[in-house]
């Protein structure tokens, strides 16, 4: 069991740490879609497609970055008792609560997986003059939480690690 943790977490934590470490550089793509928006309003006729881009953009720079801000312990967390704990008392609290988050993300994948079917099924658009379609966001959305799924099971096999007294 010990073996496959120990391979579980280094494929997973490898494939989003890359994805993490590419997706950073993603905010630039969104800053040049804006300034483009902003330039070809103010000078020429306003592009109906940049904010719609900047929106999808925003999303797969939120949905797919997750995954390397959860590894790298860098979301937000009160830190009021957290802090002072050991880290056998950090492993405790954080093995109990990642799963509430692994209930959490499971149906939130089911929904989106639900949400995707329907964009192919009916060929969903988006209701703004633009019109794209919405299956690729919703395709990126639902990679995102799956990746978010691995890396919470992850981060739990490493608190096991961590009460077991265990180095992975």
């Amino acid at each position: 069991m010990l073996s496959f943790m120990r391979k579980y977490i280094k494929v997973v934590d490898a494939v989003n740490y890359r994805m993490g470490r590419i997706m950073m550089y993603f905010i630039f793509v969104m800053v040049a879609i804006l300034l483009w928006s902003s330039i070809s309003k103010t000078f020429f006729l306003p592009s109906l497609w940049t904010l719609e881009v900047a929106q999808f953009a925003m999303v797969a720079y939120y949905v797919l970055g997750g995954p390397y801000s959860m590894q790298q312990g860098s979301h937000v967390r009160m830190d009021l008792f957290y802090g002072a704990w050991s880290d056998k008392k950090k492993a405790q609290i954080d093995a109990i609560t990642v799963l509430f988050l692994i209930f959490y993300l499971g149906v939130m994948l089911y929904g989106a997986y639900d949400s995707t079917s329907y964009s192919f099924q009916y060929g969903e658009r988006s209701p703004t003059a633009w019109r794209p379609y919405m299956w690729p966001v919703k395709v990126i959305m639902c990679f995102g939480i799956f990746m978010m799924l691995l890396q919470s099971i992850s981060e739990l096999f490493k608190d096991i690690a961590t009460l077991k007294g265990v180095e992975l």
